[in-house]
């Protein structure tokens, strides 16, 4: 890696954050920003606003700092780290805030409290705060492990978009088609690890746990979502969320 600028060439890391802003940006723009633009939108409390656009920054971000070190500038990003590790914070925050508010608002509602919804958004909440975590620890001494944290840290994190994407694009009836998820979300993983393993020869251990944390996410989640444990615990938790 050089401060150096050069002739911007697109790393495997710049194809795969344009990737993630893909579905990111067409799912919620199929069914979200489309709509809104024809008011056929319904409207929404102010903290969907906020959520969407610290979240649309904060892919363009991801985007801009892949890009960055793509072009060789790698000083300029990382003069950009803390405000990517504020910004970061925020993410976590409001899109556990989010999930919160919306399964509380179904659970008020009648519906079961144990939703694919909120299995997704806790596990995006705990998986991008460790895997950011580790990211930072690495930034100086260990920037291979850095660079693919960051990544393995998005995949709990874009399945909303994922989802809006396939199901919207099919027209299928469920929000959250986890066959089309997953196929997603592992075959990103799996690419990191190619990726790593074609360029190293060998793949960390860092980048196992993030892949496996992906991997075995998906693996359970048709066991965890309805069962009586996850049902008991989403109500406790629900039942600490209010908002007006």
């Amino acid at each position: 890696m050089t401060d150096t600028p050069r002739r911007f060439r697109p790393t495997f890391f710049f194809w795969l954050v344009l990737a993630m802003c893909f579905f990111v940006f067409a799912g919620f723009g199929i069914h979200s920003a489309i709509p809104a633009l024809r008011g056929d939108f319904p409207p929404a409390p102010p903290i969907v606003h906020l959520h969407g656009l610290v979240f649309i920054s904060w892919m363009l971000l991801l985007l801009v700092q892949t890009g960055l070190v793509s072009a060789g500038n790698v000083k300029l990003h990382r003069s950009l780290g803390m405000w990517g590790v504020a910004h970061a914070a925020a993410i976590m925050l409001m899109g556990l805030s989010m999930q919160l508010i919306a399964s509380n608002k179904g659970w008020a509602a009648g519906r079961p409290g144990g939703t694919d919804g909120l299995y997704l958004g806790l596990l995006a909440f705990a998986g991008f705060t460790w895997m950011f975590t580790v990211a930072i620890r690495h930034r100086a001494r260990a920037p291979q492990v850095h660079k693919r944290m960051v990544m393995y840290a998005m995949l709990p994190v874009i399945p909303p978009g994922v989802n809006r994407f396939w199901a919207n694009a099919l027209g299928l009836d469920d929000p959250v088609p986890a066959f089309w998820l997953y196929l997603t979300l592992w075959t990103m993983a799996a690419a990191l690890l190619w990726q790593e393993k074609r360029a190293t020869g060998a793949i960390n251990r860092w980048s196992i746990a993030g892949a496996a944390w992906i991997f075995v996410q998906g693996a359970v989640q048709e066991t965890v979502v309805g069962s009586a444990w996850f049902e008991s615990l989403s109500g406790a938790i629900l039942g600490l969320v209010h908002y007006r």
